[in-house]
């Protein structure tokens, strides 16, 4: 008696909808890896210390000429010459003399001296008592010692924007900012290649502490410093 074969029993009934599963399973897959984005967190920042620059943009100078005045009109020549006679009345100029009598007595008004402008700004590399930061107030190097200072603030403080990091901005930010003469900061300004690094520079400069200002021949004055900071992607 010759056996029948369930149906059911097939192995190839659903051969095709198998293959076509499997085939879409591995194209999602392959899909899904080719367009997977990862992100390194590892970055950082490198710093450079008081480098001359401009932070205002050149604007092309120009340049207005004034037409010249015109010539003097030319003296007129009276058509007769009138001849006067020899007795005839004339009034002289009488020029006064600007020649001091010796004995006539000079009075001499007070002399009011306008007091001298405290609105100093002396730049960093040429102030004589350059601002102390805190903890090198026993440094001997005063001026290395606040370079030093400001670099590991700017380490201790830095934090990578994570839009710039997912836009792939990076480049650096020119920061200028003003030691006041009484040790704290003002005036900050920025220019960078994108706003959110120059929020960024921005933030990590205000949170400097309060310094011992710098002095002048004496007197606390404004000291401008420059610092470019670096973001840098890896």
């Amino acid at each position: 008696m010759e056996q029948k074969k369930n149906p059911k029993a097939d192995l190839n009934r659903n051969r095709g909808l198998f293959f076509i599963t499997g085939l879409v399973l591995v194209m999602a897959l392959a899909y899904i890896a080719l367009e997977w984005k990862t992100y390194e967190t590892t970055t950082y920042a490198t710093v450079g210390l008081n480098v001359a620059d401009d932070l205002s943009e050149k604007v092309p100078f120009i340049e207005f000429k004034t037409p010249p005045p015109p010539p003097p009109p030319a003296p007129v020549i009276p058509d007769e010459i009138t001849i006067e006679e020899d007795d005839a009345d004339i009034t002289e100029t009488l020029i006064e003399s600007t020649e001091l009598d010796p004995e006539e007595e000079v009075k001499y008004e007070d002399i009011v001296v306008d007091e001298l402008d405290d609105d100093i700004t002396v730049p960093f590399n040429v102030i004589e008592d350059v601002p102390i930061f805190p903890g090198c107030e026993k440094a001997n190097d005063k001026k290395a010692c606040f370079q030093t200072k400001i670099m590991k603030h700017v380490g201790d403080n830095f934090k990578y924007p994570e839009i710039a990091q997912e836009m792939g901005i990076q480049g650096r930010v020119n920061v200028m900012f003003v030691i006041q003469k009484d040790g704290s900061i003002g005036d900050i300004q920025m220019r960078g290649p994108d706003k959110n690094l120059e929020k960024e520079a921005a933030r990590i400069i205000d949170k400097l502490p309060k310094m011992t200002p710098g002095k002048q021949r004496g007197r606390a004055v404004k000291v401008p410093f420059s610092i470019p900071i670096t973001f840098v992607l890896q």
